[in-house]
């Protein structure tokens, strides 16, 4: 069994020299899960990904852009979003923290 708690992952994403806003903690051939931290009027950099994706809205306050659909989301909330469609966070009012769930497993969608 693997047990991560979030707030140890926040503080382990300061280590992250690569993506300071993405930390993958679980990684499986089907299935990865990180977390992702925007703050306060971040500009998202997304790009359509190879898998199917769900963000969980752990805190914050945001819009989701999905394709031509908007939706504000918050705290307890959670989005679909299909492998390759254009996607990301704008009006980001408060810090936004979001586990992401891909299916298969990041960057394995192309294979």
């Amino acid at each position: 069994m693997d047990h991560t708690a979030v707030p140890e992952l926040l503080d382990s994403m300061a280590d992250d020299v690569d993506d300071p806003h993405y930390h993958e903690f679980l990684r499986r051939d089907s299935l990865s899960v990180g977390v992702y931290r925007l703050p306060a009027g971040a500009v998202d950099p997304q790009e359509p990904h190879t898998e199917d994706e769900v963000y969980y809205v752990v805190s914050g306050r945001a819009t989701i852009e999905v394709a031509d659909e908007s939706t504000g989301v918050e705290a307890g909330d959670v989005v679909f979003v299909e492998r390759g469609v254009d996607h990301r966070f704008v009006d980001i009012e408060t810090e936004l923290v979001v586990l992401v769930f891909f299916a298969p497993a990041e960057g394995m969608g192309a294979e």
